[in-house]
């Protein structure tokens, strides 16, 4: 449907087509305990930890540098199925240390079977983090992995497995638990401080971005006569606008591999290289790629890093399903949790303002990323903290007087995991929490494309009475590729 029409779901057809190719077999019962990975496992006998980094697109440079910057981590090696970004990856690595010793890997597996490596930095696309999340583990190797945890719930619940049976210590990069302002904003949830909490508001982005960093979508829409990346959303198969969209794969990217799970298409540069989010066969658009920062921060504050909605109700605004980019656009999630609490996640409505927002029968709290620069904003804005209590706003912590309840805390997220890899003990935001703060996302999805409202188990993990909408909590694997 064109841009004018999505005001309303996928019609019957559009719908329809999705549930057949989005998922296959239904998700086995999984109960999961909470923060039970690394505790069996021996310490160090060394002080230092060798890293490997798999994946140099968006995330992982920022992610690396941080561990570089860390003195008792070495970087020793680096894999990305790009050559000219392997070698980006391999040079600010060997730049760094002023030495040559960096090893390039095409094959992720090759990395991950070399001994001396204690732990790996994953930032792939969400369609390939079960594959490698899960052979990590298998190899024994401590992660700091991506968000959200994985492209579906069965991807996830096999990250999971892997994790705890292999013993490892799993990092999310949901790294604003490690920020101040949102620990002191959890913190007053988790101590009483605004009553009962009855309602949680979560503001999410809408519509597409663009994070190519290769003018790859401006010039996309230049050669169709375009400004507005949104036009992307209504250019289909057989169209001219398609036929001009579509290429040969540049020859530095091993693009068979890259697709790797996910169903063969077209080369398409708008849709690789980090725009990969706003197409469902590789991504999760503006709601799974942000899910696991504010969901993350609201289940923080309200103690749900194990727990989960039981009903998940949405309304979202989405692309033709086979357009070049088609992930929902606007979106509105009801969801009810244990408690009675309510939350409801939304992107494009201006009623839920960006950011987390616990509501209690006592006072209210808003927590969001900081934007110290930006003058047209207000103090609030600016810093990323608002409340109902004057008292709680002084200095960057919660003062202790209101601290009966104190949350984990780290003030940096990589050396949170260099810590916790050296100690055993769970990071600030473990593998379980990973899972648990995606799924009102996944489940929000799906309700969507079904069209119903879902009723949700959180202690099997399963959707109850909907085959169809059960089918979408997983996928099916493009030969030869195999779910772990």
């Amino acid at each position: 449907m064109n841009k004018k029409n999505s005001n309303k779901r996928f019609d019957s057809v559009s719908r329809r087509h999705f549930l057949q190719t989005a998922g296959a077999a239904l998700v086995l019962p999984l109960i999961l305990p909470g923060c039970a990975t690394g505790s069996a496992r021996r310490p160090r006998t060394s002080n230092r930890i060798t890293l490997g980094v798999i994946g140099w697109g968006m995330q992982g440079p920022n992610n690396t540098k941080n561990f570089l910057a860390q003195q008792d981590c070495q970087v020793v090696a680096a894999c990305d199925l790009d050559k000219n970004r392997l070698a980006s990856a391999v040079n600010t690595i060997n730049e760094h240390y002023e030495n040559k010793d960096c090893a390039a890997y095409h094959d992720y597996r090759e990395l991950l079977a070399r001994e001396d490596i204690d732990a790996v930095m994953i930032a792939v696309p969400d369609h390939w983090h079960e594959l490698v999340a899960t052979e990590a583990a298998r190899r024994k190797k401590d992660i700091y992995g991506e968000k959200p945890l994985a492209k579906t719930i069965a991807e996830q619940q096999a990250i999971v497995r892997a994790v705890q049976q292999n013993k490892i210590i799993w990092q999310t990069g949901s790294w604003q638990r490690s920020v101040a302002n949102f620990h002191k904003g959890a913190e007053i949830v988790r101590n009483g401080l605004i009553g009962k909490v009855t309602h949680v508001e979560v503001g999410l982005p809408k519509g597409f971005g663009d994070f190519s960093h290769s003018k790859a979508v401006t010039g996309l829409l230049q050669k169709l006569g375009q400004k507005d990346k949104e036009f992307l959303g209504t250019v289909l198969p057989g169209s001219p606008e398609w036929e001009k969209a579509v290429s040969k794969h540049p020859p530095e990217l091993d693009f068979e591999t890259w697709i790797g799970p996910s169903k063969m298409e077209p080369y398409i540069q708008a849709r690789v290289h980090g725009n990969w989010r706003w197409n469902y066969n590789t991504g999760g658009g503006q709601l799974l790629d942000w899910v696991g920062h504010h969901v993350d921060i609201a289940h923080w504050g309200l103690g749900f890093d194990t727990s989960g909605p039981s009903e998940i109700e949405g309304h979202g605004e989405f692309p033709n399903p086979k357009a070049l980019w088609n992930t929902c656009t606007k979106y509105r999630i009801e969801l009810k949790y244990p408690e009675g609490i309510t939350m409801t996640i939304a992107g494009g409505h201006d009623d839920i303002k960006s950011g987390t927002k616990w509501i209690g029968t006592d006072g209210w709290v808003w927590v969001n990323r900081s934007s110290e620069s930006d003058d047209k904003k207000t103090k609030e804005e600016r810093v990323g903290f608002d409340c109902s209590n004057p008292a709680w706003k002084t200095g960057k912590d919660l003062a202790e007087e209101f601290r009966k309840v104190k949350l984990y805390e780290s003030k940096n997220h990589s050396r949170n995991f260099l810590d916790c890899v050296k100690s055993r003990q769970p990071t600030i935001t473990p593998v379980e929490t990973a899972h648990h703060s995606a799924i009102p996302g996944h489940l929000g999805l799906i309700a969507m494309l079904t069209g119903r409202k879902i009723q949700w188990d959180n202690a099997t993990e399963t959707i109850l009475g909907d085959g169809e909408a059960s089918k979408l909590l997983s996928r099916e694997y493009r030969a030869p590729w195999r779910m772990a």
